[in-house]
């Protein structure tokens, strides 16, 4: 009997782990389909002179299509992207910063 319930403790404990770890990634798939999403929002924002109805739109379509896209990606994938987009991003602004002629 003894044994049992340490199995079922066990269970427990493994499963209430591995719930964590897909709410954590969720949390960051939307965290980062969300920075996503505003910035190519303003981007339109201020190429197109969007609207707030359309910035909520842009927004929140980019989301879900990163949600989409990302269904399948595990924590590490989705941390490698913020990365890759980070280190893009600094490599755009140091561009704009030593551009010639600017």
């Amino acid at each position: 009997m003894a044994l049992d319930m340490n199995g079922v403790m066990q269970g427990a404990q493994k499963q209430a782990k591995s719930s964590m770890i897909q709410m954590f990634t969720l949390m960051v798939k939307v965290f980062t389909g969300g920075m996503l999403g505003v910035t190519f929002a303003l981007i339109g924002q201020e190429a197109f002179g969007f609207g707030t109805f359309s910035f909520i739109f842009v927004s929140v379509t980019i989301l879900g299509a990163f949600l989409k896209i990302a269904k399948s990606w595990k924590l590490m994938s989705i941390l490698l992207f913020d990365a890759f987009c980070i280190l893009l991003g600094f490599l755009l602004k140091m561009y704009i910063l030593i551009a010639p002629g600017a």
